[in-house]
């Protein structure tokens, strides 16, 4: 056992070497027959333990991602010999995988719409196709932000951060990518057209087989089918990219047999089925039930406070986080009593704690009595859902905005206010994306 060890050790310090001299400058040719003599039968789980290694170690992720198309590349040839992981419909992997077939297919529309434009720049309709080829590739982004919000946090759990971060990194230059072909069919620039497609087509390749060969496999043995259960229960809160997931693989069932394992005798399949499809509805793999257990990734116990339907808060960190908001918060209940007001120190409009309770009818002018009683009846029979006004008060520009309130069940639960000055929104122009 300890010479296995150590031969996976000096695997290792091998392959760290080699993406160090990449790092340094190297080129692909350059170290390609060191990779020939330590490759041979490496596989998706050591290629990520090597990039752990190095973020462990310190190595800094922008440098790995920086690069890390380079991995791909050296890697390649030895990975592409492994078999995609395979699962039932309904599976988390099996849903990436389907939405990755229909990428490929809208990848190649969109650089075949692109080169017909470059070849007829002043067609109106080739720069149409174009644009709408861009638009049944983008969401594919959704298909990231899956990724990112739950397969990556039950990765984390169990130490696997490396490989996760620099995937997001190059996630994050995919959008680059989008944001320039957008720039190209704004402009228009025909000339263009063809290199922004083909980077962008690059870069969402590249990432294919990132997750197919080395992200995926990786997740596959990490994880239990209980993790996949919890990742499969929140993903509908995040959406799909074009496929609807399918429902061989149940992810209800597979918690309702872990439930039945871990409450003996006196469960039933029914009722343990039926609590885990409850859970489904929460949705968000962060949630947290009535008996406080977290159904997310943490194990670390939830602190004593309100249960929300995404997690728990204590009572004085709920209040803190209403009056911190850049908005006047006012709820009022389904009897149109005033419950709740944030008093927050940059107020827009005059509150006190004796509106508590109070009709809000009385709340207003009597020339707004009517239209106030007009938006809380239509909220409560479901004929609007919002009510919007701005208006000038001074200097200021202060938009405020009206929301029902519903339950589980549809039941009309009372009115939301919001008040906000809006000034400085009407001013920004541009972008913003560093902190001064």
């Amino acid at each position: 056992m300890s010479e296995f060890l150590a031969r996976e050790t000096d695997r290792q310090d091998a392959l760290k070497a080699v993406i160090r001299k990449l790092h340094g400058g190297a080129s692909v040719d350059e170290v390609r027959r060191e990779f020939a003599k330590i490759i041979k039968g490496v596989g998706a789980e050591e290629i990520a333990a090597m990039e752990q290694a190095l973020v462990n170690e310190g190595f800094p992720v922008s440098e790995i991602q920086r690069l890390c198309e380079v991995h791909v590349e050296v890697f390649r040839a030895e990975l592409g010999k492994g078999k995609k992981a395979a699962t039932l419909p309904g599976h988390p992997v099996r849903t990436f995988l389907e939405e990755n077939h229909e990428a490929r297919k809208r990848t190649r529309l969109m650089l075949r719409a692109a080169r017909a434009w470059a070849w007829r720049a002043d067609s109106s309709e080739r720069l149409t196709a174009f644009r709408e080829s861009l638009d049944g590739l983008e969401p594919i982004l959704r298909h990231y932000e899956r990724k990112e919000n739950q397969l990556f946090p039950w990765l984390e759990k169990h130490g696997f951060t490396g490989p996760s971060k620099v995937m997001w990194g190059k996630h994050d230059e995919i959008r680059a990518a989008f944001k320039e072909a957008r720039a190209v069919v704004q402009a228009p620039d025909a000339r263009r057209a063809r290199s922004a497609a083909r980077d962008l087509a690059r870069r969402i390749r590249v990432m294919f087989f990132m997750e197919e060969r080395i992200l995926y496999p990786n997740a596959l043995a990490k994880l239990s089918e209980a993790e996949w259960a919890r990742i499969r229960m929140g993903e509908d809160a995040i959406g799909f990219a074009w496929v609807k997931p399918g429902a061989v693989w149940d992810a209800a069932l597979v918690l309702a047999r872990e439930s039945m394992a871990g409450r003996g005798a006196g469960a039933t399949p029914a009722s343990s089925y039926a609590a885990a499809r409850e859970g489904a509805s929460v949705g968000a793999a962060g949630s947290a039930g009535a008996n406080g257990s977290a159904a997310g990734p943490s194990e670390a116990p939830l602190p004593e406070g309100v249960d929300l339907s995404t997690g728990r808060l204590p009572v004085e960190v709920l209040d803190k986080i209403l009056t911190s908001l850049p908005v006047d918060v006012s709820f009022v209940d389904a009897d149109d009593r005033v419950l709740y007001y944030s008093d927050s120190p940059e107020r827009v409009f005059p509150r006190s704690p004796a509106i508590i309770g109070r009709e809000v009818r009385n709340c207003h002018p009597p020339k707004s009595v009517a239209a106030v009683e007009r938006i809380l009846d239509d909220f409560r029979n479901k004929r609007r859902d919002r009510a919007d006004f701005w208006i000038r008060m001074g200097p200021r520009f202060v938009v405020i905005q009206y929301k029902p309130v519903y339950g589980a069940k549809g039941e009309y639960l009372g009115t939301l206010e919001m008040s906000m000055d809006a000034s400085w929104l009407r001013g920004l122009e541009g972008e913003k994306r560093l902190l001064d």
